[in-house]
């Protein structure tokens, strides 16, 4: 099966918001999501993410409707379970919607939603976003018991955190291996599309093939970072190329 490349932009407005946060209306307010997505999309991303945070620490609400407006792509949008986020969703009408846990402390999301302990808190406001026909995708870890509780509360698909994977070396990797190939054999089982992302690159994205029927990879920070040295462009068709690859050997 072809695996897909959704290209996360929130580093690129990450960038902008370094200098320009308080400018966002000055002409020279730079790097421009918009254009991020726009590069993207020419050298062959499959689908834009983007995270609109409680804080706006990146992303702004500008951002997010003027790529749903020009880029053309499907928008991956990225919140917490907020009645704010489900408003903003309902307004922007993503084509997915991916519920990921939300602490101001951190950096960018660590690990996966707790959708065993938060099952009746997701339900209401799931339900609101598919009745505007937005998917819902929750960001989980690779357990057994979160991949059953996402087909529980009613998610069409799953995002599997792969970020211990992409930290754990030799043995320990293998186990992350192991385990994400369990999470995503019982969320095909289940009738879930089973999607993966957080810490992947250009140097174990290929490892990431031990896992097979994944539908999408979601990358940000590896491209944008790649992109200072060979441009977005050219750093989305290197992943691309990377990708290709998965399925064959009787992988994937």
């Amino acid at each position: 099966m072809s695996l897909l490349l959704g290209v996360n932009i929130d580093h690129v407005a990450t960038l902008r918001q370094a200098r320009y946060a308080t400018m966002l209306d000055s002409p020279n307010a730079e790097p421009s999501p918009l254009q991020a997505a726009l590069d993207a999309k020419e050298a062959g991303a499959d689908s834009i993410t983007l995270h609109v945070r409680g804080d706006r620490r990146h992303i702004q609400e500008e951002d997010a409707f003027a790529i749903r407006g020009e880029v053309g792509l499907p928008l991956n949008f990225e919140m917490a379970n907020t009645p704010e986020m489900v408003e903003l969703a309902l307004r922007l009408k993503p084509d997915f919607v991916c519920l990921v846990p939300e602490h101001r402390e951190e950096i960018s999301t660590e690990g996966g939603l707790n959708v065993v302990g938060l099952k009746d808190g997701l339900r209401d406001g799931m339900l609101l976003l598919q009745e505007a026909g937005i998917q819902i995708s929750l960001f989980v870890d690779p357990d057994l018991a979160q991949i059953e509780a996402s087909r529980e509360v009613g998610a069409e698909m799953i995002e599997l955190h792969t970020g211990r994977f992409a930290n754990a070396q030799g043995a320990e990797q293998e186990e992350e291996l192991k385990a994400l190939a369990a999470a995503a054999d019982l969320g095909r089982r289940l009738g879930l599309q089973v999607n993966a992302g957080h810490g992947i690159n250009y140097g174990n994205v290929t490892t990431l093939f031990a896992v097979a029927g994944l539908s999408e990879l979601n990358i940000g920070h590896s491209i944008v970072a790649r992109a200072i040295r060979v441009g977005l462009g050219q750093a989305v068709r290197e992943m691309k190329a990377l990708m290709a690859g998965y399925g064959s050997g009787g992988q994937g």
